[in-house]
């Protein structure tokens, strides 16, 4: 039987509310503004969405829609036939690279969680209106799409917000911003989200940018233009991923069987995996991060200033860590870079709706730990009754078990419907009745706790404190004209 905790109060729609029938809406005018941070409004009227094929997962089950807003964001509609009255609102992760929006990427996300709309959710995402970090920017957009689904198709009885890998972040973000008690938004589901934030959320990475460097010396190589390495990659650099790839292996062979790499490879591959702690099953990914997004946030959103820092920091585990603190490159971030950096993605923690958060224990790209700091965060800014935490055994970053998410947005809806606030276990308990119909598996851990922060990501001086960004900096920084990173 699922065993729920002691009733909590929570928002509730009026038991009056209705939603018009799964067909379009006559007269889609509405507008739809980016009032999230920086990101502009739109003052034109939105284009009507188009019916489109339906991924193959959800043929006869839904009807799907596409357009694109006029921020130029493409968005991904699908209303299911047996549609029980509410929204997923989407948040996907990244951030992806590149100028402009994704048609292909809502597409994509919404095979990838087709379950929700299996489950009579109507879902809603925005492809967002470029690539590149920006994460007020993506939440805008992601309240945008909301917008433009109420236009169409109705108010829904319920919205939820769901988010996952980066997208946790956007989608906290949402929660924060238009989840107030009179908001848009029900309740949030961040699934391995990246909730440290954007000023500490990163610091393994640059602590791995530095301490490869420090051991393979070929990104750059010693004949090649020099460049502070908190750029991640110079500006005008050609270099591709399967470069970087290939300079990974030549260093390291992590690509190649154990008994074929050289002693000085698996020595180099040892001592950045032991100071970093980052699984070698991950390490390229991670680099990857740390060279190509890097210099997106470096280079085209906070126009070449420095945003991290690593001074102060002791590096330990290697064979000499005596020598590797000595040689390793050390920085510090320019202050206001590190003001905007926060701005746009740290969270404050001032949540007012009941939000569900479900990872992965080994997840290998945003670590459990990135839970501790969302509950350090809440804790710091008195909201954390709001938040009921879950974690699996599972050892993926990019998707968990659809019995799981079937799942979490059930005890979701129901925490909202009832006002009964439910507990690890009662979710851990539930999840049986949905493994019936979709055979992912149930992997929860209810007893499970992540460590703190620190104890997996080497604090900077005076990071230790949660929320990074209180509601009180947010307002004053709000009142910064340019502040934040530009849509």
């Amino acid at each position: 039987m699922n065993t729920l905790a002691t009733p909590v109060p929570v928002r509730r729609r009026p038991s009056t509310r209705r939603f018009r029938p799964a067909v379009l809406a006559v007269g889609l005018a509405a507008t739809l503004l980016g009032t999230l941070g920086n990101a502009p409004a739109s003052q034109a009227q939105t284009t009507r969405p188009a019916e489109a094929t339906c991924p193959s997962n959800l043929i006869g089950k839904a009807r799907c829609y596409t357009g694109q807003d006029t921020n130029g964001a493409y968005y991904t509609m699908a209303v299911p036939t047996d549609w029980n009255g509410s929204l997923v609102v989407h948040a996907h992760g990244g951030p992806d690279l590149g100028d402009s929006s994704d048609p292909s990427r809502g597409i994509d996300d919404l095979e990838r969680w087709a379950v929700m709309v299996d489950q009579g959710y109507a879902w809603a995402a925005s492809s967002y209106r470029r690539g590149g970090y920006g994460t007020r920017m993506a939440a805008a957009d992601t309240e945008n799409v909301r917008r433009l689904f109420v236009s169409a198709f109705g108010e829904p009885q319920r919205t939820y917000v769901h988010g996952q890998s980066w997208g946790g972040n956007v989608a906290a973000r949402v929660a924060e911003t238009y989840g107030t008690p009179s908001g848009a938004y029900d309740g949030a589901l961040l699934t391995n989200g990246v909730l440290g934030g954007g000023s500490r959320g990163y610091d393994y990475r640059v602590d791995l940018r530095v301490v490869y460097q420090y051991y393979c010396r070929n990104h750059p190589r010693p004949t090649e233009p020099q460049y502070p390495l908190w750029q991640g990659l110079r500006a005008d650099s050609t270099m591709t991923s399967n470069g970087l790839r290939a300079r990974l292996q030549e260093c390291t062979g992590y690509a190649s069987d154990p008994a074929d790499r050289t002693a000085p490879q698996q020595r180099n591959l040892d001592d950045i995996l032991a100071v970093t702690r980052i699984p070698e099953r991950s390490l390229e990914a991670h680099l990857r991060f740390a060279t190509f997004t890097f210099r997106d946030i470096v280079s085209n959103r906070l126009g070449g200033r420095n945003p991290f820092s690593n001074r102060g920091v002791r590096y330990s585990g290697s064979h000499d860590d005596e020598a590797l603190n000595a040689g390793v490159e050390r920085f510090s971030a320019n202050p206001a870079a590190r003001r905007d950096l926060s701005y746009d993605s740290d969270l404050t923690g001032r949540v007012s709706i009941p939000v569900l958060t479900l990872h992965a224990i080994d997840d290998p790209t945003a670590f459990v730990e990135h839970e501790a700091a969302y509950r350090a965060t809440l804790q710091g800014a008195g909201g954390d009754d709001n938040l009921v935490q879950t974690f699996t055994t599972e050892t993926e970053h990019s998707a968990l078990s659809d019995s799981e998410y079937a799942n979490s947005i059930a005890a979701l809806d129901a925490w909202v419907r009832d006002g009964r606030k439910p507990t690890p276990r009662s979710v851990a308990a539930s999840c049986a009745t949905f493994d019936r119909s979709y055979g992912g598996g149930c992997f929860h851990d209810p007893a499970f706790r992540p460590a703190p922060y620190a104890s997996r990501v080497l604090p900077r001086p005076g990071g230790l404190g949660w929320p990074t960004m209180t509601a009180a900096q947010e307002r004053a920084w709000s009142r910064i004209n340019g502040v934040g990173i530009a849509p």
